[in-house]
């Protein structure tokens, strides 16, 4: 599955190697998952899931939380680390 959303932002001379990641997951009930995931590069980072009823709901709120990623500092990187985020 290909990510909503894949950001970087690298700052060596602050040592920050940062990644933001959301994703659209379908859920066991037929709804669907918002599942976010932010951390430092390399690492598994921390992970969100919010469940909604429709495809439609969660659409709209991966575009509210995009703005957000992209205002504070996050880049498309030239690679995509297409790792299955790691969410208990």
């Amino acid at each position: 599955m290909t990510p909503l959303a894949h950001l970087t932002r690298i700052r060596p001379e602050r040592n920050e190697w940062r990644f933001y990641r959301i994703d659209i997951w379908p859920d066991l009930f037929g709804g669907v998952s918002l599942v976010r995931q932010w951390g430092r590069i390399g690492q598994h980072g921390q992970c969100r899931r919010a469940p909604y009823s429709s495809e439609a709901d969660v659409a709209k709120a991966a575009q509210a939380l995009s703005p957000h990623y992209t205002i504070s500092g996050g880049t498309v990187p030239a690679t995509t680390d297409c790792r299955k985020p790691v969410c208990n």
